[in-house]
């Protein structure tokens, strides 16, 4: 009995370590014959007896949850609020340092005596509390550039971001010292002339900063003495590779990967090339002289559209990349025709997360893809009826983004994990899902968490307040719109604390929120 049990288990430990020895080489495909990529909608979570869980595809809201009121209440697999900070609301981004988060707001005027990105003290994660605002110009609207350096203790935003009232132009960077990371200290702040802020990393070693502007290009910003920053470079690619959203940097700091966002018709995409880009900026991370960047590999897709994250892992030692698409690949002019023209050209008419094999920069590959059952609903029929059950009156708001992903984080640490076993999501209206990916060629959901709605409630910090308020040239905002869900935008943070593992995240009408685990699901093979 005891050859058999032992047996059996060094079968299931083969079976999850083949496909990562795989990784790796340029010749892939051909010589280590790993698994074919996963391309379906992942398995569904198996949820507790105690779970209120969603009654349609994974991941969908049904309309008559909307418009009934049930969406007002969470909906949950696996997963337990255990402490939340909701303030007025979140904009686009939340980052964290020890047992701190921070989190962007709207920076909209009628929020004075409350302006600025919000700093939040979780040391007792039931009872998140805010301690200050930071209030420099680059974090009045952070949009998407909120990120922590851990091994330098530095926090650093460009910005104000795409706050369409504030007035304000958008080539501010803010540098902050976070090693008294509730009451952060403000270091340096600089503007760069022909700079927008939208989003931006840091290189790991903290002595670089990037910054981007959606869809034209990025300025790197050197943070070798965070009290005196110099600009690097301001490069804006001669032709659309390499053009970014987000970001992220290899861990020696020589290469970009670049979301390259496209495809989207109502976010201006149509006929760009939606995927990955990997940029050599070898001469910037060791400071040579006349840095010249160069596009090393891409990898393009057709079924999304708006790239926004690149999430760099590894898998057994050799580098990958999480990839989030923030739209579907729809090009038409409204969301509801985007939608509606993927169905007839059966694709996705959403965004989701997919996983990128960057082991051989210059030939990226597919991994695996991370779709619910919304983003392929199985027929023409099915799929309009997904797309098809958004109340009318927001349907081309912000419901434009629909079920789609935005941001992930990985457990095994908050900075280039080795072999994360768990991928946590942040599909938007479909609230955070999780996913296990000990074998990066077969994910599965293990856990979900749709926040409940706030429908009128006013929150002047919040991204979906401002965005249910109409066109985006309305003054002063008088939001009437009904939300009927709640958008999962930001990074998520896996922390253990006494055995207990906690996700952090925010959502932007309900806030900071801490959940954790529950059902055992992080033990289940």
């Amino acid at each position: 009995m005891g050859h058999k049990s032992l047996r059996y288990r060094l079968i299931g430990v083969l079976t999850l370590l083949l496909p990562l020895l795989a990784l790796g080489g340029s010749a892939e495909g051909k010589k280590s014959g790993h698994p074919a990529p996963w391309t379906q909608p992942v398995p569904k979570a198996h949820c507790g007896p105690n779970d209120r869980v969603e009654n349609a595809l994974q991941g969908e809201t049904t309309l008559a949850d909307r418009m009934s009121g049930a969406s007002e209440r969470a909906y949950t697999c696996n997963l337990q609020l255990v402490g939340q900070y909701q303030g007025q609301g979140e904009w686009w981004q939340m980052a964290w340092f020890g047992n701190c988060a921070y989190y962007g707001t709207t920076g909209y005027t009628q929020n004075k005596a409350q302006r600025g990105a919000v700093v939040v003290d979780a040391s007792n994660p039931a009872h998140p509390r805010l301690t200050a605002y930071l209030t420099a110009r680059a974090t009045l609207n952070t949009h998407e550039s909120l990120k922590v350096n851990l091994r330098r203790k530095l926090l650093a935003a460009d910005g104000p971001g795409p706050d369409y009232l504030n007035g304000q132009k958008s080539h501010w960077f803010a540098f902050y010292d976070v090693s008294n990371c509730a009451h952060p200290k403000l270091l340096s702040q600089i503007s760069v002339s022909g700079y927008e802020g939208h989003a931006g990393n840091w290189a790991p070693d903290g002595r670089t900063y990037y910054g981007t502007t959606y869809g034209v290009g990025w300025t790197a910003i050197d943070t070798t003495n965070p009290r005196h920053p110099k600009l690097i470079l301001h490069y804006t690619p001669k032709t659309h590779l390499g053009t970014p959203h987000d970001l992220s940097v290899s861990r020696d700091g020589t290469k970009l990967y670049i979301a390259e966002p496209g495809n989207f018709g109502p976010f201006g995409g149509n006929g760009q090339k939606d995927g990955l880009a990997v940029v050599d900026v070898s001469a910037i991370q060791f400071r040579r002289p006349h840095p010249k960047p160069k596009v090393l590999g891409t990898i393009f897709w057709t079924d999304g559209g708006t790239a926004q994250q690149t999430l760099p892992v590894f898998f057994n030692g050799k580098p990958a990349v999480v990839v989030t698409d923030e739209t579907g690949p729809g090009t038409s002019k409204t969301a509801t025709a985007a939608r509606v023209q993927s169905c007839q050209r059966g694709i996705t008419p959403f965004g989701f997360a997919r996983i990128i094999n960057v082991s051989d920069p210059r030939h990226p590959t597919l991994i695996s893809k991370e779709k619910l059952q919304v983003d392929q609903p199985g027929s023409l029929a099915a799929c309009m009826e997904v797309v098809n059950a958004f109340p009318a009156t927001t349907a081309n708001l912000t419901d434009s983004y629909g079920y789609s992903a935005h941001y992930c984080g990985v457990n095994k640490g908050d900075d280039w994990a080795n072999n994360p076993t768990f991928l946590a999501c942040g599909y938007l209206g479909a609230g955070v899902r999780v996913f296990d990916i000990r074998n990066p060629y077969r994910p599965k959901e293990i856990a979900y968490y749709k926040p409940p709605a706030q429908r009128t409630k006013y929150l002047p910090g919040s991204a979906m307040w401002f965005d249910y308020s109409g066109p985006q040239t309305l003054a002063p905002r008088t939001p009437t719109g009904d939300r009927t869900t709640d958008r999962v935008d930001t990074q998520l943070r896996f922390l253990t604390r006494g055995g207990t593992t906690y996700l952090w995240f925010c959502s932007q009408d309900d806030g900071f929120q801490i959940l954790r685990f529950t059902n055992g699901v992080l033990n289940h093979g």
